[in-house]
């Protein structure tokens, strides 16, 4: 199951649905999700979150699949206030998932595949620390000592999903990975220049990714560019 309408659309066994913006968008949909597969007596499922991000230390048009997700004090889980008390539940992702993720990258993709931590932040523009919102109370030169910071400490790419998406799938008991592909590369600037027509094409690069994984799950063949590629 990878994110793409809530109109649950199915081919063979795979489901794609596409959540909002944010922390609280992917959590609304990740609790009618697991109970659907509660209800449909699914065993095993395996989750895929497909988005965009910002790099750090990687240009844009690559992909990065999240070995484990952070929030932005580096915390590795996710706070939740339930009944007026704090709960703080892991934000764990599936490792094993995320290197068989990596090795169905093929030499001649046009994409890089960096496997590394993702901080998700509960803002897009102060706290992923940009210059160019509403409010901006640092200098670039404390931007970029904060991205040198976190990247230093393997944090390799900016969203606003992976958080919640890894916490709740860990608390599910499901496997999930999280696959984005980097707009630009945060150390080099905050707005995205690339063409439109770039940009569309840079967005299919986790699909084929996953596709890939997918197709190899289900014993279908993959389409292998190359004769000097890994057989799957």
């Amino acid at each position: 199951m990878f994110p793409t309408t809530l109109s649950f659309p199915q081919v063979g066994p795979v489901l794609c649905f596409s959540h909002g913006m944010g922390i609280p968008s992917v959590g609304i949909l990740l609790h009618e999700v697991i109970k659907l597969m509660y209800h449909a007596k699914c065993k095993d499922p395996i989750f895929f979150r497909l988005g965009t991000c910002g790099g750090i230390g990687i240009e844009g048009g690559n992909l990065v699949i999240s070995e484990s997700a952070v929030d932005g004090l580096m915390q590795p889980f996710l706070e939740l206030p339930v009944l007026g008390k704090m709960q703080r539940r892991p934000a764990v992702l599936d490792k094993k998932l995320a290197n068989e993720l990596k090795q169905l990258r093929y030499e001649d993709d046009p994409f890089t595949a960096t496997v590394g931590k993702t901080m998700c932040t509960y803002d897009f523009y102060e706290g992923q620390g940009r210059l160019d919102g509403a409010f901006c109370d640092y200098t670039e030169t404390d931007k970029l000592n904060f991205l040198k910071q976190v990247h230093a400490q393997n944090v390799v790419n900016m969203e606003m999903e992976s958080l919640c998406f890894a916490a709740l799938c860990h608390h599910a008991g499901i496997k999930g990975a999280v696959v984005c592909v980097t707009l630009l590369n945060r150390l080099h600037g905050d707005q995205v220049d690339t063409p439109k027509e770039t940009l569309n094409k840079w967005q299919e690069y986790p699909q084929v990714l996953v596709a890939r994984y997918i197709k190899k799950q289900l014993g279908l063949p993959i389409n292998i560019p190359q004769r000097n590629h890994p057989q799957v």
